[in-house]
């Protein structure tokens, strides 16, 4: 299966497409719950909204999607009201409350989930896939659906961007400036309910928070800037849902949404280490880096100081600078490996096995030396 067969397979097509919106929308509205520091909500929520799929089927009947994500979101909101009533009027914190929270309600989910299937009827067949996901499922309507949803919070958050960015970067400063801080908070938190349960349908409540988060994670590797990460984790949550698909199509019983979110994750975890100032590799590289431009600098500094003691012109051997009075003392294998490579620059030279400052290793420590106001 290849990326041709998304433009020749209808099927193909519509779930790709659902999927890169969900990716999409994912993105955008997730940046604010990493900011936030609220990375669990994704979690809370998506495992809320399961009791509210079963309680809608129960009242309506039928398995329209629209009833029961209409379910699924005044279930996953009334999670989070619960949560803010919790830590206004008691002392249990934001993460523990909804860590018990996503607890109950999925128990409650599952209870509910267990009944349903337990009716004599053929209609409640289907409804455990809301676990995982059924995006083979996915129908135009659904698309459709996922497009609208998806446009009216890009629209509503570059509409607030100046009030989302207060709110994620300063919340304090957010109140004390005007701002209705917390209407702003109930606003964002009800567009990452209205996006995770939009995504329950690709993805399931037990990997929809994945969606939230991943993308934003691996965005925040690359960029500083707000605009940035949001445009870049809409495009990683997009992608990741498009190569989901394409990979799931090519192989008989693996499912799409699981699949999506491993390649969001792969995503995640390379960011983590490759992206240029904030991935381990990259930061390893610039430590290392800067520890040997700190050796050189604490060698050259050495002989400085050993030479303005002396006549200016006297040598010294490896083992008069591996006792020398400076700070820092280096093993002799060390010290000549580093004087070599300060020799290499034109900084040191050495003659009858004594090492000598040149005039530029002297320009160089003094340059540094103001650099440090000395």
């Amino acid at each position: 299966m290849s990326l041709i067969n998304i433009f020749s397979d209808y099927t193909l097509r519509t779930v790709a497409l659902g999927s890169a919106l969900l990716g999409a929308m994912s993105g955008v509205i997730g940046t604010y719950a990493v900011l936030r520091k609220q990375s669990l909500v994704g979690d809370a929520v998506s495992h809320a909204a399961l009791p509210g799929i079963g309680i809608a089927f129960l009242l309506t009947g039928s398995k329209n999607i629209e009833w029961l994500l209409l379910g699924a979101f005044i279930s996953g909101w009334l999670s989070i009201y619960i949560v803010n009533i919790i830590i206004k009027h008691s002392r249990v914190k934001y993460d523990s409350a909804l860590g018990m929270m996503l607890s109950v309600f999925f128990g409650l989910g599952l209870v509910i989930l267990t009944y349903i299937q337990k009716i004599p009827d053929s209609n409640q067949a289907g409804l455990e896939g809301f676990l995982f996901g059924q995006a083979s499922t996915l129908l135009k309507r659904d698309v459709i659906v996922m497009s609208i949803v998806g446009g009216a919070i890009i629209i509503i958050v570059a509409l607030l961007w100046k009030e989302f960015k207060l709110l994620s970067f300063d919340p304090e400063f957010c109140q004390v400036s005007g701002f209705p801080k917390e209407k702003l908070d109930l606003i964002l938190t009800t567009l990452i309910v209205i996006a995770i349960v939009t995504g329950l349908q690709t993805v399931g409540v037990v990997l929809m928070s994945a969606m939230i988060i991943a993308p934003a994670v691996a965005a925040r590797q690359w960029t500083d800037k707000l605009s940035v990460m949001v445009i870049l984790s809409s495009v990683f949550g997009g992608l990741s849902g498009v190569i989901g698909t394409i990979i799931s199509s090519s192989t008989r019983n693996l499912p799409t949404g699981p699949v999506i979110v491993v390649i969001i994750s792969a995503i995640s975890i390379i960011s983590l280490f490759i992206a240029p100032g904030r991935g381990i590799i990259w930061r390893r590289m610039r430590d290392k880096k800067n520890k040997k431009r700190l050796n050189r600098n604490i060698i050259l500094n050495n002989i400085y100081n050993l030479s303005t003691e002396g006549n200016g012109t006297q040598g010294y051997s490896l083992e008069d600078l591996s006792i020398s009075k400076g700070d820092f003392n280096f093993p002799i294998n060390t010290l000549e490996k580093e004087l070599e490579n300060l020799e290499t620059l034109d900084l040191v030279k050495v003659k009858d096995k004594k090492w000598y400052i040149t005039e530029k290793g002297i320009n160089e420590i003094e340059d540094f030396r103001g650099g440090l106001g000395e």
